[in-house]
């Protein structure tokens, strides 16, 4: 059976609905984002382009083939250290300003909350991901030693 020639990649008049209307809210967003200061928000995105280009990509790759390449055989473990440690950094960079204390005096005043915790917090976020990571991992490495020891010895 042929396809038209014109078909449209997404399945359903629901989803093209929501397509647009997430265009749209995104076009309301950046009318709104770059009606103040326009100059100084595209500057900042050209400069978080070149910095994560230039600057991050390269370190975290280096990084993630240093971890693959320790691992040696065992490649598939990685993503057991990968996943908390992307999700880590990605926190940290979200919330940096907060976790370093940089604008506590600004939340502060903003919110009428303290921002003193935001550091420890990520801290135990971090280590909840990594303990939770962990525990996925020795969970596997039990499901294996039990598949093993229950597959019976191979006949030659």
């Amino acid at each position: 059976m042929r396809r038209p020639r014109f078909a449209l990649p997404v399945g359903s008049p629901l989803q093209i609905l929501l397509l647009a209307c997430s265009f749209a809210l995104a076009g309301y967003a950046g009318v709104q984002l770059l009606a103040g200061d326009w100059f100084g928000v595209a500057l900042w995105f050209v400069g978080a382009a070149l910095l994560h280009d230039l600057v991050l990509l390269p370190l975290y790759a280096a990084a993630d083939r240093a971890l693959v390449k320790a691992a040696g055989r065992h490649r598939d473990r990685v993503m057991y250290v990968r996943v908390p440690t992307a999700l880590s950094l990605l926190l940290l960079l979200v919330w940096f300003p907060l976790i370093s204390g940089q604008v506590t005096a600004r939340y502060a005043s903003a919110t009428g909350l303290s921002a003193d915790r935001f550091a420890a917090r990520w801290l135990l976020v971090t280590a909840v991901l990594f303990g939770g990571s962990a525990v996925l991992f020795l969970l596997r490495l039990l499901r294996l030693r039990r598949a093993t020891k229950q597959r019976p010895p191979a006949v030659h």
